[in-house]
């Protein structure tokens, strides 16, 4: 077994979006190809409902699928086609965008106020970006959870992981995502096939995945009696990790253990081309669409 060395790591930056939302980018909207086939990352983590309650209103969604997991809170979506759902914590929606909807997401605190959740987009290829529009809502209650001898815990969203099948399916880039939890100072080996690339996202806790025995560090802004200090964080709160190649990662849990997005899929290896959610693979394409959306043809009868 090959262990996968870190490439790249990086912290999330806080940016808004949205009707003013505040939140944090894990990636997105440089270089896609080190996390091809995904494209964006956002940390929605607020406890203030002042900051997020304005929500993401109608907007247009083409070529990319949306993977929105909730963990505190609840998030309300509708889109031009109709559809209507509440997603609450634990919950994922995991929807392909294909050739166009219009869209919106209106998230909502929970008793305390706070609201905590992730969207992921993944890139669809050539061949699917003027697919079908479809939805897969799925309840916290229906992710299977697996856990090992050792206390490690991994919610197994989609793809296939030790033993367990996530519910998510049908998905083109044939990702693996997992919600893993390894509890203080216990290492954990975690295969990952030598064939996609991968990524870690730590939202909370402290560990390195550098095979170390000690917690990383990494210098983050924080505000300290009102002063903006820059101090090396050893939380790894909102720290993306990128590995190598290699068929598995290993991670050493620091004192408060650690919990993180394992994210991994094939690479499309295709031109990129964007437009806010709008992503296809030319700049014509991308033109093309924005005309779609000016006359009013941008949203396709079913077939």
């Amino acid at each position: 077994m090959s262990i996968r060395p870190v490439k790249h790591m990086s912290t999330a930056t806080p940016t808004m979006e949205g009707a003013g939302v505040k939140l944090h980018r894990v990636f997105g909207f440089g270089d896609p190809s080190m996390t091809d086939p995904f494209l964006m990352m956002d940390d929605f983590r607020n406890d203030n409902p002042a900051e997020y309650i304005r929500g993401f209103p109608w907007h247009p969604h083409r070529g990319i699928e949306t993977i929105t997991y909730v963990l505190a809170g609840t998030v309300e979506h509708g889109d031009s086609l109709g559809n209507r759902g509440l997603l609450g914590a634990g919950d994922i929606q995991w929807m392909t965008a294909g050739s166009g909807i219009m869209h919106q997401e209106m998230p909502k605190g929970d008793f305390a106020g706070r609201m905590h959740g992730f969207q992921l987009w993944a890139n669809l290829p050539s061949s699917l970006k003027m697919t079908a529009p479809r939805y897969q809502d799925v309840k916290s209650a229906d992710i299977p959870v697996v856990v090992d001898d050792d206390g490690t815990a991994v919610r197994v969203i989609c793809g296939d992981f030790w033993g367990k099948a996530g519910p998510v399916d049908g998905v083109a880039a044939e990702p693996i995502y997992l919600d893993v939890s390894v509890p203080p100072g216990k290492k954990k080996r975690l295969p990952v096939d030598t064939y996609r690339n991968a990524f870690a996202y730590i939202f909370a806790g402290s560990g390195t995945f550098r095979d170390a025995s000690k917690p990383f560090g990494v210098r983050v802004e924080k505000e300290v009696n009102g002063e903006e200090l820059n101090i090396r964080d050893m939380s790894g709160n909102r720290t993306l990790v990128v590995f190598d190649s290699g068929d598995e990662v290993t991670v050493q849990a620091g004192d408060e253990g650690i919990r993180f997005l394992l994210v991994s899929g094939k690479p499309i290896e295709e031109p990129v081309a964007w437009h806010g959610p709008i992503v296809m693979n030319s700049r014509e394409e991308i033109m093309q669409a924005m005309r779609e959306l000016q006359n009013g043809t941008f949203i396709k009868a079913a077939h």
